[in-house]
């Protein structure tokens, strides 16, 4: 955008962003900060969630009726503790993992908006994956958002109790006005990701946000280490292309990205765009799982090997960030897990880097 141009102005509202351990407030119609299926069952004590596997989860089971119609009642009073809900639940490759509240103040009376937004187009990605514009009230307005945010969308099933809630990384460039753009990944069964695939080109959604997952600075590091597995890419891309589409960022920035196949490696075509324009600051290294006969791409998982190999700047540095998003199985492996009974140290602590050094989406 020129410099002489006005900047566009924001329609979906600002957030405060949620402190660690910080508790939320949900009143007994906003079950919208309990996501139905979403990729992370979040705790209500703000940075505590559990990532669902993209392509072994399923949607919320019986139970899930239930569960909310509980987190009703206990809202009500004003109660909002629980330590972890648990039930199966849909994971997406378009989440960021939000928390489980409100990203804060924002729109009329500090109120999160909710907005309706009609479709523009819809663009078929690979075999169950789409690529969904959707046109902002305004034209001339983006949407708000800032690096490392997110959308709620929602919609009420017929045969549910409540509102199906899903979380969404928006992918397009926030200086580009007038619309949001998300990538959906279709799950069998899923609800949430099953009733996006069926919009057409005039159809509407509801949405809630933007919301705010990570408090970027610009400049804050100087090498920035994104592990992506499979789902996780949306999120990381989005802080790619806000940083190279910044003139003021100058961190270095390595990707380093793991899926099962090579159709998975959706965003590939614009992430090739960015490493031939900024050559000295991006760096993509891809892994899959299960290649096809003659694949360009390297066979293999995201290892320790590979990440003492890869990752940029060094570990005990406050310059150096790693961000990961991914399936449980290698987020655990990657990042550790801490629990009530048992803890496990994860790759990347074995490999010197302190947790204050890693954020997990």
């Amino acid at each position: 955008m020129p410099p002489s141009s006005p900047p566009p102005k924001s329609v979906l509202g600002r957030h405060r962003l949620l402190a660690p351990s910080e508790l939320v407030r949900v009143s007994p119609l906003s079950t919208g900060f309990m996501p139905q299926g979403a990729a992370c069952v979040p705790s209500f004590r703000v940075g505590s969630f559990d990532y669902i596997e993209p392509h072994t989860a399923m949607e919320p089971d019986d139970s899930a009726p239930f569960m909310y119609l509980i987190l009703s009642l206990t809202s009500a009073f004003g109660l909002c503790a629980a330590r972890k809900a648990s039930f199966r639940n849909e994971a997406f490759a378009e989440s960021p993992k939000p928390c489980g509240g409100p990203g804060g103040r924002g729109g009329p009376g500090g109120r999160m908006g909710f907005h309706t937004l009609r479709l523009e187009s819809s663009q078929q990605v690979n075999d169950n994956t789409k690529r969904l514009r959707f046109q902002l009230p305004d034209p001339a307005s983006n949407a708000g958002l800032s690096l490392a945010s997110f959308v709620l969308t929602f919609h009420k099933p017929k045969d549910a109790w409540f509102p199906v809630i899903r979380p969404y990384t928006p992918i397009n460039n926030f200086d580009d006005p007038g619309y949001i753009e998300l990538l959906v990944k279709k799950y069998p069964n899923g609800r949430a990701s099953g009733y996006l695939h069926s919009l057409q080109p005039g159809d509407e959604l509801n949405i809630r946000g933007p919301m705010r997952g990570y408090k970027w600075k610009t400049n804050e590091f100087e090498h920035v280490n994104l592990i992506a597995g499979g789902a996780g890419i949306t999120p990381m891309y989005q802080l790619i292309q806000g940083m190279l589409n910044n003139p003021e960022d100058r961190s270095k920035i390595k990707l380093i990205f793991g899926v099962n196949t090579d159709n998975d490696l959706v965003m590939k075509e614009e992430l090739d765009t960015f490493e031939k324009k900024f050559p000295d600051r991006l760096k993509v290294v891809y892994r899959v799982s299960d290649p096809v006969e003659g694949s360009p791409f390297t066979k293999g998982r995201v290892t320790k090997e590979l990440l003492e190999k890869e990752l940029l700047g060094p570990k005990d540095s406050k310059a150096t960030k790693v961000f990961l998003c991914g399936p449980p199985a290698m987020e655990a492996a990657i990042f550790g897990t801490k629990g009530w009974i048992s803890s496990q140290k994860g790759v990347l602590e074995e490999l010197g880097y302190a947790t204050d050094r890693v954020h997990k989406f």
